[in-house]
């Protein structure tokens, strides 16, 4: 999915593509370097490296991680630096979100934040935060995420 100019969000899914990110996570990095240089560079985007790059364009602050010869870098939480991959990770996951509207109603429950807020991005950083915890959560429990407290939690941000 990518981000439009009205701020719909539309599912894209690569050809032959049944897993868009796989496990290894230096491949994982080179592909939003990759997407990046292919932006900057205004060579033409596949629909899978527009997403990335929009994120990326997002958030000039991981530009010179996203640029740097070390994509293999650890990001600690200790360390007190945000892992920027992760970051950008969670946004094409929320967004992967809300263009399959699975969970239901986590579109609805983006429009009314975006509205709220005033900016998707805005929105999106607070949904994020939400997704971190349930998923954190769901890692420490060793369960799946529990989809319904997800869902609550975000809700809250509405009310």
């Amino acid at each position: 999915m990518w981000r439009m100019s009205d701020h719909r969000v539309v599912r894209i899914q690569e050809e032959g593509d049944a897993m868009i990110f796989g496990q290894d996570r230096d491949e994982l990095r080179k592909m939003y370097a990759d997407a990046w240089q292919k932006h900057c560079d205004k060579k033409p985007l596949t629909p899978l490296e527009a997403q990335i790059s929009a994120v990326v364009e997002w958030h000039p602050e991981y530009h010179s991680d996203v640029t740097s010869d070390d994509l293999n870098k650890d990001y600690m939480p200790d360390g007190g630096k945000t892992n920027p991959f992760l970051h950008m990770g969670l946004h094409l996951g929320i967004r992967e979100q809300i263009a399959t509207n699975r969970p239901a109603g986590i579109a609805s429950i983006f429009d009314t934040l975006t509205a709220k807020v005033g900016d998707a991005h805005a929105a999106e950083h607070r949904m994020i935060d939400c997704l971190a915890e349930i998923l954190w959560e769901a890692q420490g429990n060793n369960t799946a995420p529990d989809e319904q407290k997800y869902l609550q939690r975000l809700q809250q941000l509405i009310r």
